[in-house]
C-alpha cells in the first residue's frame, strides 16, 4: 500500500506543479495541456485568462490530494480497497468542482 501512496502524493505534487505555469500565463493555447475547451483554443485571451482561473484550482486539487493520499494511509487498519477509493473520492470531487468554478467563470467573460 506504501506504493500506492507513493503515486497519489507523487501525483498530486505534479498536479499542483504543472498549475503553476498556467498561472503565470507561460502556455499558449495547445492540444494537450490546460483548460482546452472550443471558448478557450479559439481566443487567446480567453485561454490566458481561464487557465489563470483555473490554476490555483489545479495546484489545490493536487495538494489536497496528496495530503488525503499521506494522512489516509496513517488510518490504523485502513484496508487497500478504503484507502484507494477514499483519495479517488478526494480528487474526483475536487476536481469536479474546479471544473465547474472554471467554467461558471468562463462563461462570465
Amino acid at each position: 500500500m506504501s506504493n500506492l501512496m507513493a503515486f497519489y502524493v507523487i501525483f498530486g505534487l505534479l498536479l499542483a506543479i504543472l498549475a503553476i505555469p498556467l498561472w503565470n500565463e507561460r502556455i499558449s493555447p495547445n492540444g494537450l495541456y490546460g483548460f482546452r475547451v472550443r471558448k478557450t483554443m479559439e481566443n487567446e485571451k480567453v485561454w490566458y485568462a481561464v487557465n489563470k482561473y483555473f490554476a490555483p484550482w489545479l495546484a489545490a486539487t493536487g495538494l489536497l490530494t496528496a495530503f488525503a493520499a499521506f494522512s489516509l494511509f496513517h488510518v490504523p487498519g485502513i484496508s487497500l480497497a478504503v484507502y484507494s477509493l477514499s483519495v479517488l473520492a478526494v480528487f474526483v470531487m475536487i476536481f469536479i468542482l474546479s471544473v465547474q468554478m472554471t467554467l461558471r467563470y468562463m462563461n462570465s467573460l
